[in-house]
């Protein structure tokens, strides 16, 4: 049974961010430790997270969940009916981004439909500059 790791740092900038990086396996045993983490981080107080997928090697359904889970905590319940645009992409969120998914894990988000709702950046310093642009 593989584990998750989960490390957190901040970055204080226009607009502070809380970044989770993720390594190991996002799965149904490990959902609830990554939406501890996060319900965590909402409660301190950060209103801005950014998940680095870089570290995981895979994502199951519960994954997802967990995933989808977070976009809900840390999108206000108003802003989800708003659809944003950036650039040729509409997405709901500018609260909650993905970064460095590898190409196996990119899929699973891609055809479960992530990738309408969530910006995924395939670069960690570009995703956290993001949040102030």
């Amino acid at each position: 049974m593989s584990e998750l790791n989960i490390t957190a740092s901040q970055i204080q900038g226009e607009v502070p961010v809380t970044i989770l990086h993720l390594s190991g396996h996002l799965h149904g045993n490990t959902e609830p430790e990554l939406l501890d983490r996060a319900r965590q981080a909402k409660e301190d107080g950060s209103t801005h997270l950014l998940l680095d997928l870089s570290g995981v090697d895979v994502l199951t359904s519960a994954g997802l969940r967990a995933i989808h889970n977070i976009f809900n905590l840390f999108t206000p319940q108003s802003d989800q009916a708003l659809i944003k645009q950036h650039g040729d992409e509409p997405y709901k969120s500018p609260y909650f981004k993905l970064a460095c998914p590898n190409p196996n894990v990119y899929y699973v988000l891609n055809i479960a439909g992530f990738l309408q709702n969530i910006l995924i950046y395939n670069n960690l310093e570009d995703a956290a500059n993001s949040f102030a642009a």
